[in-house]
């Protein structure tokens, strides 16, 4: 199995597995508007008001994320009797995520962020300001054992176990080490995302910490900022902690990996345009703690993270990634490394995800033999029909058996290779049939095309694209562009041997 086909594979086996989550939940309020002038009162920008949204924040956000990645979420937080904690319930049964192990304290505010983002002149938002209401001060005594309480129940039926902490008081020291012990104790990961704190004692036992540049300097008194820094780093949290892996993310630069049993490497990641990094750390943990779960070793869960990190990155605001996102992103990439040429069992699972994701997919075929511009117009043709246009290329033998020994002029590598570089062209699969029936069967494209010198019942394949609900496309020809003419005409220059 390819790596990309494997790392959507886990994507998909994201789905119904359990993460038992404990942090600091907030709500994220978003009150919009334009801020096209500035008050005549002070040199301020007035901002009039367009429409407010509210998120998932914090701890919240990461449960956000797991429930969209397809997981169940046992989700341990406090909040108070308050209309945040209103909005907090709210927004956890739109993502099906049970509010029955938050705890309730009288003793603080629930946690919530109140940004005031403007937009002007069309351009993109920007905030303005944020408002925090908080308590920050570790929870009491009281609290504390009752959100334990909730934490050992959370652990039944548990793949795995995150802890988001933003230092807003409920992963307090003795709180987050009996956590990571309870859940340790019964043979359950730990993935943690800390709070910028210069002693990470709190978290010793854990199996994984994920943390950032800053956090990783603060916490270890060491530099992160080049490529010989990481490896350090990483290996003091890793002895000093007793983890079994440091992810250190590096924004642009992707994350180093580093792990007890000796892995030790630096994950790129593509360019992004950042629109905003609110709620990609989060993102980061969320994907980590999914891939663990469905089975993904460290370097497979880090890669996966990176992927959803930087979508994560190109929306406003925290904003939950799909699966099919995901899968998509990772087929991108996969394609820009490997080319556009599968083998059939190989492009199925890549077509699926395509499928998933609502994408029409177009097929096609033919020998290509003296690529020409009628070929350029035909696949243009094709792929206005539809999102992605597979192209079958028939083999060598099989044109030989169709148009004689003379035949191809071109072999199958070169045909190929110069299909490659058309931009209308999606993926390319030879065939070695004299019909592309039991390829049409296996891609199961929404339209079939051929050119408009064929009837639609000369097209093999139109009854099974048909039966499906697709239908076929007959392609214009262009006059005098055909491969038969440009040998032809290539024998009447040079056929007589006077070059």
């Amino acid at each position: 199995m390819s790596i990309p086909n494997r790392l959507a594979d886990l994507v998909r086996s994201m789905k119904g597995k359990t993460i038992a989550l404990a942090g600091d939940v907030m709500i994220d309020r978003y009150i919009f508007g334009n801020a096209d002038r500035l008050s005549p009162e002070a040199p301020v920008p007035v901002l009039h008001f367009s429409h407010e949204e509210s998120r998932l924040g914090g701890a919240g956000h990461v449960a956000a994320d797991l429930a969209v990645l397809g997981c169940r979420v046992n989700f341990v937080g406090c909040v108070s009797d308050d209309a945040a904690a209103a909005d907090v319930r709210r927004l956890l049964k739109d993502h099906a995520i049970s509010d029955g192990f938050l705890h309730v304290t009288k003793e603080r505010c629930t946690t919530s962020k109140v940004r005031l983002v403007g937009l002007a002149n069309s351009r993109g938002a920007q905030q303005l300001i944020r408002l925090d209401y908080e308590v920050p001060r570790p929870i009491d005594s009281q609290d504390a054992a009752a959100v334990l309480a909730q934490f050992e129940k959370s652990l039944v039926g548990a793949n795995v176990v995150c802890l988001e902490d933003y230092n807003k008081g409920l992963l307090a020291a003795d709180v987050c080490q009996s956590m990571i012990k309870l859940a340790r104790s019964r043979g359950l990961e730990v993935l943690i995302d800390p709070a910028n704190l210069p002693d990470y004692s709190k978290y010793s036992g854990a199996s994984c910490l994920k943390l950032n540049r800053v956090e990783t300097e603060k916490s270890t008194g060491l530099p992160c900022r080049k490529v010989e820094h990481y490896a350090a780093a990483a290996e003091a949290l890793l002895s000093k902690l007793s983890l079994d892996a440091v992810v250190i993310t590096l924004d642009k630069d992707g994350a180093y990996l580093a792990t007890r049993d000796g892995v030790s490497r630096q994950l790129a990641t593509r360019a992004r345009q950042v629109a905003d990094v609110t709620g990609a750390g989060d993102m980061v943990l969320a994907a980590l703690g999914a891939a663990r779960a469905a089975g993904a070793d460290w370097t497979e869960a880090v890669t996966l993270a990176n992927v959803a990190g930087g979508l994560e990155v190109e929306r406003f605001g925290a904003v939950p990634i799909k699966p099919d996102e995901i899968i998509l992103e990772l087929l991108g990439e996969s394609q820009n490394h490997l080319g556009k040429e599968r083998d059939l069992e190989s492009l199925l699972p890549e077509l699926e995800a395509h499928r998933a994701a609502g994408r029409k997919i177009v097929f096609t075929n033919g020998c290509f033999d003296l690529v020409h511009l009628g070929h350029v117009k035909y696949f243009q043709f094709a792929k206005a029909q539809g999102d992605l246009l597979v192209v079958g290329v028939n083999t060598d033998a099989s044109i030989s058996r169709l148009k004689g020994p003379k035949r191809p002029v071109v072999n199958e590598v070169d045909r190929c290779g110069v299909l490659e570089e058309l931009e209308s062209i999606d993926y390319l699969v030879r065939f070695d049939t004299d019909t592309p029936l039991d390829l049409i069967k296996a891609v199961q494209p929404d339209v079939l095309v051929k050119g408009a010198d064929y009837a639609k019942e000369q097209v093999v394949g139109w009854e099974l694209v048909e039966a499906r609900g697709g239908r076929v496309a007959l392609a214009p020809l262009i006059d005098g562009r055909s491969t038969s003419n440009v040998i032809r005409r290539i024998l009447d220059a040079y056929g007589s041997g006077d070059h």
